[in-house]
């Protein structure tokens, strides 16, 4: 890779982490570095409305102009939410972001020093060349376990549609073309002829790739059959609220339990909440 090769970002909500991806010589992405969430807001499942606290979960293009270097929140860049699919749900929202300061009303918070590398990365990027990079952000890793434990929840079918972008960008490690029709997302289509894609109208006649379409069907039914394994061995069933706003990486929970104060008695107690320090990135995760 080259400092200045294209990126895409994905975002996990359950696990708290934020993959940089980056283009390598051969055209394929890979990844280059996972950085722990410090803090996000909200429940799984998509952002629906102004002052949900929610974090969004989709597919969205981050462009030069959506950069903020002047942020009140040390550096961002804004998710664009909502998008077209957003829109056709008529879900609202605004000035949701990835950011520093390690808090979070409906964003995705990382310490001072992550979000410093990630946003050099994107304006090298953008220095030379690449007009947007993608976001995807989706509620946990897609899969077999994780499908398997969430069955139940009511956002499901929202969630298997973002898994067919999950799935094209694992099997082709490339940017996925998103499009949306008939109020859904639509990947890699090529459309024939004059057709075009309406967020609220009806899909055009299009196709996909057959080597990709392939590869991603034969990906699904594997996924499919090893979520159905455990679901018939009885897997625990993921809480569909936790009653909890939001969460973090767990190397920052750690540094949130009480600590003894200094000086204090073996045994005493008075103890401490230690603070997340804005410019720390945890040594497990350092480079």
């Amino acid at each position: 890779m080259a400092k200045e090769d294209p990126i895409l970002v994905r975002i996990f909500k359950e696990e708290s982490e934020l993959e940089v991806w980056k283009q390598t010589r051969d055209g394929q992405m890979a990844l280059l570095n996972t950085y722990p969430i410090c803090r996000w807001s909200g429940e799984l499942g998509p952002k629906l409305r102004e002052g949900d606290r929610q974090a969004p979960e989709g597919f969205y293009m981050i462009g030069p102009a959506q950069m903020n270097p002047n942020s009140n929140l040390h550096l961002s860049f804004n998710l664009g939410f909502p998008n077209a699919f957003d829109a056709a749900h008529e879900r609202t929202g605004s000035y949701l972001m990835v950011h520093g300061d390690c808090s979070s009303r409906g964003c995705y918070a990382l310490t001072d020093e992550q979000v410093s590398e990630v946003y050099t990365l994107a304006r090298e990027a953008f220095a030379a060349g690449q007009r947007a990079f993608q976001v995807q952000a989706f509620p946990f890793r897609m899969t077999p376990k994780n499908l398997a434990r969430h069955r139940g929840n009511p956002n499901m079918p929202f969630w298997q549609n973002l898994r067919d972008g999950y799935d094209h960008f694992e099997v082709a490690r490339s940017t996925p073309r998103v499009d949306v029709c008939e109020r859904r997302y639509v990947f890699n289509a090529q459309a024939p002829g004059e057709g075009s894609f309406n967020p609220v109208g009806r899909c055009p006649a299009y196709e996909v790739a057959e080597p990709l379409a392939h590869a991603v069907t034969a990906k699904r039914q594997s996924d499919d059959q090893q979520t159905a394994e455990l679901v018939r061995a009885g897997i625990e069933v993921a809480p569909i609220r936790t009653n909890t706003d939001g969460g973090m990486h767990p190397v920052f929970v750690a540094k949130l339990k009480p600590q003894p104060q200094p000086g204090a008695a073996d045994g005493a107690d008075e103890t401490t909440t230690q603070s997340i320090p804005r410019n720390s990135t945890p040594p497990e995760f350092a480079r």
